[in-house]
């Protein structure tokens, strides 16, 4: 089987192959660090996490890189608000990153370099660009020569005439052309600086990946990701940057995934719609949002709201609790007792693999993939449920085998990484906390329900489950009466 990913600029699907055997090289834009970060970030950071430990997992070897936009407009104008350093600010927000990474589950990329740390290789693409007639200096400033780039607008499929339609000129703007962008800007007043040959400034947004990509993947790489956001400006530019130094093609695929959003609108600062990561782990354990995160195909719309979290996390603990049941269950059984899983239900759960890797072959389905984990712990929960008093051998270890498999292939996505007895214990400890009934009513009741069960005063017994169901308890019945009791999570 071949991966196949969606690739922004052809538009369609297309079998993947990395330029170098077995060797992956990719780059993903990350923070601009000015705040703290919002659940439309933990999707990128969760995506490109799903897609490298995939990309891993099938064999590659993977080279993952993650700026830091560490000056910018966002940056000064927030360290002037809080009479801070530009610095100091940025690292203190990227600092609060790793923090919330961490918290996430996410494994840390190859590298993750700063703007401010790789200023001599920005200046030198830029020395590149003006002597290769695709950039020009006015007064301190450089530009892009946008119409010197043939293929400007072929990652978003924009036309540059069109654009230049809807372009305006502000007063004072020194552009030959309203759609040139900057490639480095003059100082002023109160800004961070650093020397160049036209004079004192600082980079541009768009030249800083340009040169950090290069100067750790080689002018042509695999893969370059990000949110859609960035397909215009941000990666057009980067592409007609990269391509004009080099004259070589940038980069093969390109990954952007899609936003979240709140009621249907694009989650983000501006509009003050969006919940820090910090808010929802608060409220939610870091499984049930990478859950959520990819219950949804990375490249859909994701829309948030709390009844789409609970939802995921009631999912997150079905897998918990199949989990943990299947974890109580003894080793060995009796090599003499008759299986209770036929040959269709192994079947099942034996092609779970074949079954996942294809939905992952797939443009990394991970909606998909997560909907076989479920068919099989439905079987798992069947099987179990069905096992006699002295369970055969062959269903425990078909049992414990699949439990072992489902947490491998689910530990692709950052799910089901806890111990599940643990997990389970601990969530209903939490949940019983906030319950209206304590345990010596809980034990009371089930008492007088096996009492009214001896007396097959079944009604009664009806009424006392639906009681405890009212509180969050079930109970599980089996021949010889209630054996347990559980809060409902």
């Amino acid at each position: 089987m071949t991966v196949s990913i969606y690739n922004t600029k052809s538009g369609k699907k297309e079998p993947f192959s990395p330029l170098e055997k077995d060797h992956i090289k990719l780059y993903v834009c990350g923070i601009t660090a000015y705040d703290y970060c919002h659940i439309g970030h933990a999707r990128s950071t969760l995506v490109f996490d799903m897609i490298v430990r995939y990309l891993r997992y099938r064999g590659f070897k993977v080279t993952y890189i993650r700026n830091f936009t560490d000056i910018d407009d966002k940056i000064i104008k927030r360290a002037q608000e809080q009479h801070t350093t530009t610095e100091e600010l940025a690292n203190r927000f990227i600092k609060a990153f790793r923090e919330d990474m961490e918290s996430l589950g996410n494994e840390p990329p190859t590298l993750e370099p700063k703007a401010t740390e790789n200023i001599p290789e920005i200046i030198a693409m830029i020395q590149e660009l003006i002597v290769k007639g695709f950039a020009y200096e006015v007064q301190g400033d450089v530009y892009f020569k946008v119409n010197r780039f043939a293929n400007y607008g072929s990652l978003s499929g924009r036309n540059l005439e069109d654009m230049l339609a809807g372009a305006r000129i502000s007063i004072n703007e020194q552009k030959q052309n309203p759609m040139d962008f900057a490639l480095w800007k003059a100082s002023k007043p109160g800004e961070p600086v650093w020397d160049s040959p036209w004079g004192a400034g600082r980079p541009g947004w768009h030249i800083e990946c340009s040169a950090m990509s290069r100067k750790f993947l080689g002018d042509t790489f695999d893969i370059h990701g990000g949110g859609k956001d960035l397909i215009f400006p941000h990666h057009e530019n980067e592409i007609a940057q990269s391509e004009a130094s080099s004259g070589k093609p940038f980069v093969a695929t390109w990954i952007h995934h899609g936003f979240v959003t709140i009621k249907d609108e694009k989650m983000s600062k501006s509009l003050g719609n969006f919940l820090t990561i910090r808010e929802i782990l608060e409220k939610y354990p870091a499984e049930a949002l990478r859950f959520f995160v990819f219950s949804t195909h990375y490249r859909t719309p994701l829309d948030f709201s709390e009844t789409a979290m609970k939802e995921a996390e009631t999912g997150l603990d079905r897998l918990y609790t199949c989990l943990a049941e299947i974890a109580k269950l003894p080793a060995h059984g009796n090599p003499h007792q008759t299986p209770a899983a036929g040959k269709k239900n192994a079947s099942k759960i034996n092609s779970l693999v074949g079954r996942f890797v294809k939905a992952m072959d797939n443009d990394f389905n991970s909606a998909q993939a997560l909907g076989h984990i479920f068919e099989v712990v439905k079987v798992l929960n069947t099987i179990r449920q069905s096992l006699p008093a002295t369970p055969a051998e062959s269903d425990l270890e078909l049992l414990h085998a699949s439990a072992k498999s489902i947490r491998e292939l689910a530990g692709i996505m950052g799910l089901l990484q806890q111990d599940p007895v643990a997990y389970i214990k601990d969530k209903q400890e939490k949940t019983m906390s906030l319950l209206d009934i304590d345990q010596t009513a809980i034990e009371s009741l089930i008492s007088d329900r096996k009492i009214a069960r001896t007396q097959k005063n079944w009604t009664r017994a009806d009424e006392i489950r639906d009681i405890l169901l009212k509180h969050q308890i079930e109970i599980k019945d089996e021949a010889d009466g209630t054996t347990s009791w559980q809060v409902k999570i």
